[in-house]
């Protein structure tokens, strides 16, 4: 799996994150965070610079929290609303296709698809909305 690793590099985060329809990188809060929207509202950010690289994802409070028990690299949102937003420390521990789910997650909640990630809506007690 090194070579998964090898993959959360900025450019290939942000290429991902950018290839939603409609996405947009924008600078509202200086050159130290990249902010992508859709439809003008925000559902990612970079810190620019971090190293392991730090991505703030919009996500659903019930899944929020699940992700915080699961992995010690997610935690609340950085200077962001902690119930709906999620920073995530890329060192490799959340793998490249779960965090390609929350990316697309994060687009979907602010596009008005807000459903959620496949192998949440499988698990026991979660019921689709």
């Amino acid at each position: 799996m090194e070579d998964m690793e090898a993959k959360l590099d900025h450019k290939t985060v942000e290429d991902y994150i950018l290839s939603m329809p409609g996405a947009v990188r924008d600078y509202p809060f200086g050159t130290d965070v990249a902010v992508y929207k859709a439809a003008d509202k925000m559902y990612a950010l970079i810190a620019e610079g971090s190293d392991p690289l730090r991505l703030s994802l919009k996500c659903d409070p019930q899944l929020s929290i699940l992700l915080r028990e699961k992995y010690e690299t997610v935690m609340a949102g950085y200077h962001l609303n902690k119930k709906h937003w999620n920073t995530i420390v890329l060192t490799g521990q959340v793998p490249w296709d779960e965090l390609q789910d929350l990316i697309r997650h994060s687009y979907q909640l602010v596009t008005g698809h807000g459903e959620l990630p496949e192998y949440v809506q499988k698990r026991p007690g979660h019921a689709k909305k």
